[in-house]
């Protein structure tokens, strides 16, 4: 009888430590939970937190920025005695006609005439600011872009920033090598330029009213950009988005001057000519080449 009954009560404690074990997993997997939800809810917390500061952070950078944006062309040394242009009447009002300046940069190159027979089957002129090319392989492209009609400009002979921005004299003489090369071989005395990287640039070692005052004095005129295609980025847009881009600030300008590239690595831009002239066509813009009537397009000028 002793016998079966210490084999019960052994039988009975191994049950209540068994229950105690259960009891203390469970109690620790609840205590785990709730530590884990608590942590978890505090973590929340703390991204909302950082979320809310990042914001703030952000929203104050904005308005910095905003306030440089505005301020620059007066603080960066490299522009001192510049203002921005005001093309507030350049915005387009109902019943406006948008007139639309298509304008290549950076040739002559090996998509030259492929732009060329683009423009020629839409009977459309554009304006080429051109660079300095080897005549023996690039000196009908010149003729050709005058002799379809087009307008020819300056863009530089050499389109190296460091050299052509050194100073006033490299500038001087790099645009009547630019100006002589295009005269010489086309015989046109354009007097139209752009500047490599545009009037606002920060890359120019010299003031750019140096460079603003030479081009006034020799009765030369500098034309920026308002809508930029986007080819001349290190992104990759496709055709459709380099008409897209385009298409979506026409609308925005009476007159609108768009930067284009033609350059043998441009073949996106080549590509999207064709449905671009036919977009602004359907939109019922003029296009035309860049005359000593166009509305001048400037990001700055030197201050009077």
């Amino acid at each position: 009888m002793d016998i079966v009954n210490d084999g019960l009560e052994k039988q009975r404690a191994k049950r209540r430590r068994v229950a105690r074990m259960k009891k203390m997993i469970i109690y620790t997997i609840i205590s785990f939970m709730l530590i884990t939800l608590c942590v978890m809810i505090f973590l929340v917390f703390e991204v909302i937190s950082l979320q809310r500061q990042i914001d703030a952070l952000s929203a104050k950078i904005a308005v910095s920025e905003t306030v440089d944006d505005a301020n620059e062309m007066v603080d960066d040394s490299f522009l001192d005695n510049l203002y921005l242009v005001d093309n507030m009447d350049n915005i387009a009002e109902e019943g406006d006609i948008p007139m639309v300046y298509l304008t290549f940069d950076d040739g002559p190159s090996d998509n030259t005439d492929a732009i060329l027979d683009i423009l020629d089957d839409y009977n459309v002129k554009a304006t080429f600011f051109v660079v300095g090319k080897d005549l023996d392989t690039y000196g009908d492209a010149y003729r050709r872009i005058v002799n379809d009609g087009h307008t020819i400009g300056m863009h530089s002979y050499s389109h190296n920033y460091s050299k052509l921005y050194q100073s006033e004299d490299s500038f001087v003489a790099d645009y009547n090598k630019i100006h002589d090369l295009i005269y010489d071989t086309t015989g046109v005395d354009t007097n139209f330029y752009r500047f490599p990287g545009g009037s606002s640039n920060k890359v120019s070692n010299t003031s750019m009213s140096v460079f603003i005052n030479y081009l006034n004095s020799v009765g030369a005129v500098y034309y920026d950009w308002n809508i930029a295609s986007g080819d001349a980025t290190s992104q990759a847009f496709t055709a459709d988005e380099l008409v897209d881009n385009v298409m979506s600030d026409v609308v925005k300008y009476k007159t609108s001057v768009v930067l284009l590239h033609d350059a043998s690595n441009k073949n996106a831009t080549v590509e999207a000519l064709p449905r671009l002239i036919e977009s602004l066509n359907e939109a019922g813009a003029v296009i035309l080449p860049i005359t000593e009537d166009t509305e001048i397009i400037q990001h700055v000028s030197v201050v009077q």
